[in-house]
């Protein structure tokens, strides 16, 4: 089993089906989006660029989405907390996911890398 793999699969529910779920939501976003196992975290390219990644917080446990390029977005949903360049969009697996919204994110996002 892949590194990768094994990082969702051990996870909890309801935080593992959420991570999963964002993971395929990702990379059907575009084309151009592609994953790798990068800092031993599950990291998402865009033309071979880092471009965000899946990851759980420290202090509460929630899955969120760390976009890379983060402080050059202005976005409510995003936080900075102690990070100089990346931001955060927290998800709360209990809830239904905010589809919108994330995609709004990841268009941002991309649009600063082409």
């Amino acid at each position: 089993m892949r590194e990768i793999d094994y990082y969702f699969l051990q996870k909890d529910e309801p935080v593992k089906s959420c991570l999963l779920f964002l993971r395929d939501h990702i990379l059907d976003y575009d084309e151009g989006i592609t994953e790798a196992w990068k800092y031993r975290m599950p990291f998402y390219c865009y033309k071979g660029k880092m471009f965000c990644y899946l990851w759980t917080h420290k202090k509460n446990g929630l899955p969120y989405i760390g976009i890379v390029e983060g402080r050059k977005i202005d976005h409510p949903l995003l936080i900075q907390e102690e990070r100089a360049r990346m931001k955060i969009m927290l998800i709360d697996p209990t809830r239904d996911l905010p589809l919108e919204t994330i995609g709004n994110i990841l268009k941002t996002a991309i649009e600063l890398y082409e």
